[in-house]
Formats: C-alpha cells, structure tokens, sequence
C-alpha cells in the first residue's frame, strides 16, 4: 500500500521510530486491556478500545484491519448513546451523581472507602462521562443538522 494511500493510525514501519512503536505499542495494550473491562464495567469500553487499537496500529500495521470495524462499532455505540432525550438525561444524571459522590466522599472521609483518592477518581469518572456525553451530541447531532 503506498504512503498516500494509508490511513493516518497506519504508520509506515520506516518512519515510526523504534522507541516510539514501542511507546504506542505500551499505551495501545493499555488501552485496550482497559477498554476491555469497561465492556463488562460501565464506562466507554468501545472508545478505549478503538484508541488502544489506533495506537498499536500505529506501532504494528498488522492491526490496522482491525481498526475500522471497532470504530463503526464504537461510533454506532455514540450514536444510541445520543439517541434521545431520555437517554441524554439519564447520562446527565448518573455524571452528576459521580460527582456529587465524589465530593462526598473527599467531604466525608470517616465513610466506608472513602477519601480524596476515592473522591477524586469518582469526580474525574463524572468530568469523563459529561464529557464524552458532550462530545457524542455534537458528533451526531451537529452531522445531523449540517445535512
């Protein structure tokens, strides 16, 4: 395949430095074993699998063919996610409950497993769900209204 007709996660071996394939290839399997568990756990299973597999396709050009049925996959996944009013509030609400428990749990340390390190990361996981909540409209509603 030649260079202009590669898709921009499928590096060509030659320009990727060695310490740089490696790099992705460590952050690539990351992702990927996290994206995994957040499959079963809730969490953007799909999207850290697709960045995981950009990564070591990035590293490994092997994996590219592996890339393209994970994103539409992960991009039908977006889509429901936004598809009505319903759903958005119900995201809207469980993120603001992570941090609001987040809060209550860096306010409250005498509680049950909790703590700034608890509090954090369940504020850091309601900042990540509104956030890729935001990102999911505009993706699919901002196509929608340019047609």
């Amino acid at each position: 395949m030649s260079e202009q007709q590669r898709p921009g996660y499928e590096a060509d071996p030659t320009s990727v430095h060695p310490v740089a394939r490696v790099a992705f290839g460590v952050a690539g399997t990351a992702l990927i074993a996290l994206g995994v568990v957040l499959l079963i756990l809730p969490g953007p299973g799909m999207l850290l699998l697709l960045a995981g597999l950009v990564l070591v396709a990035r590293a490994v050009p092997a994996f590219a063919r592996f890339v393209e049925p994970v994103r539409a996959k992960a991009m039908q996944g977006v889509e429901a996610s936004v598809a009505s009013g319903w759903r958005i509030a119900g995201s809207v609400l469980a993120g603001l409950g992570l941090i609001a428990a987040g809060v209550v749990a860096v306010l409250f340390p005498a509680l049950p497993f909790a703590g700034w390190p608890t509090g954090a990361s369940l504020v850091l996981s309601g900042l990540i769900l509104l956030g890729l909540l935001v990102w999911s409209h505009r993706r699919v509603h901002g196509a929608r209204e340019k047609v």
